[in-house]
């Protein structure tokens, strides 16, 4: 086990966690919510530090990032645990193995060992140029994320987080420090489908979304279509105003629901229901709007904002044509917004 450093002591042996939002109290001999962070005789530790349960090298479209260096691969791992409990979670068999197992159990099954310096410097020997801690909610492992990328900056390696968007304050300081991009989860746009579906609080994600975008982070943001559960229209047209708020440039992908974990009697997302997000969003002002999970749809390219010119175009996870010029559409000029080198 890793020491911690996000928690504070409250006496007789008890913590509170400052890793998400949840701020646990933990008793001696237990965890908090997401069952990885333990203390033991008063001292909070990381149990999973050093030993991911997924690792892969993926598409960076994959995470999916559209306007963060298009084209590349990124070194992407994750944990066992999970601070919320999306009865949707695709990742449900690594996220939830803490809660199905019970932590004692689960700590024994920890996979391969790989510290910070293996990451990176299999990251340098194989000219990956950025890391992404994801799979699981990488909020919950911010000791490890942070020490990895704190020593991938050093290399000019950039990070990236995927995440559900539940920091705490003191979290939040702590990772935005060495986080160039992060795609954040915006689950729904509504306060009783978080309560219900993923035991968290949307107002809190809201707030962190602000947060990020003020810290200098590249966000891009992630909106599961589940039917029957956050698919209504004023629904949709609620988040596509509140991200265009903030700002009119955070590209948006909306990605195509299929039943699994304990949605598994549920059906997947008519195309229809994305197409007409996708006309949601364009008609809230937001520049970039995309469609996941829908193969031969063709809503994956990016277009200037202004012309219409195909900037970037996509099949699934891979570019066919990258016509930007510098950071600007070739045909008028007009600034595309993004991390493009």
């Amino acid at each position: 086990m890793h020491p911690a450093s996000l928690y504070e002591k409250l006496g007789n042996q008890t913590v509170r966690c400052q890793a998400c939002a949840h701020n646990c109290v933990i008793a001696e001999g237990s965890t908090g919510l997401c069952g990885v962070r333990y203390n033991n005789a008063g001292k909070l530790f990381l149990a999973v530090y050093g030993h991911p349960m997924a690792v892969n090298v993926d598409p960076i479209e994959k995470k999916p990032l559209y306007h963060f260096l298009p084209g590349t691969q990124i070194f992407s791992l994750g944990t066992m645990g999970c601070n919320f409990g999306c009865d949707f979670c695709q990742n449900w068999d690594i996220s939830q193995m803490t809660k199905s197992l019970g932590h004692h159990q689960a700590f024994d099954a920890l996979g391969e060992e790989w510290s910070p310096k293996k990451i990176v410097e299999y990251c340098l020997k194989n000219k990956i140029p950025s890391i992404a801690y994801t799979y699981n909610e990488p909020t919950i492992f911010a000791e490890y994320a942070y020490d990895i990328a704190l020593l991938a900056k050093e290399k000019g390696i950039k990070n990236v987080m995927v995440s559900n968007g539940y920091q705490s304050p003191e979290s939040l300081n702590y990772l935005s420090a060495v986080i160039d991009a992060i795609n954040i989860d915006l689950k729904a746009g509504s306060e009783k489908f978080y309560l219900q579906t993923c035991k968290a609080k949307l107002a809190v994600v809201k707030e962190n979304i602000k947060l990020w975008k003020e810290k200098g982070v590249w966000v891009e943001i992630t909106t599961l279509i589940i039917p029957g559960h956050n698919d209504e229209e004023r629904e949709i047209k609620e988040m596509a105003h509140f991200i265009a708020k903030i700002d009119k440039g955070i590209p948006w992908h909306l990605s195509r629901f299929f039943p699994q974990y304990r949605m598994a009697d549920g059906s997947a997302t008519p195309l229809s229901t994305l197409k007409k997000a996708h006309v949601i969003g364009k008609a809230a002002g937001l520049k970039y709007v995309y469609v996941g999970n829908a193969p031969g749809e063709d809503i994956e390219k990016t277009l200037c904002s202004r012309c219409q010119k195909v900037v970037i175009e996509r099949r699934g996870y891979k570019i066919i044509e990258n016509n930007l010029k510098e950071r600007n559409c070739p045909q008028c000029g007009e600034i595309i917004e993004g991390i493009w080198k």
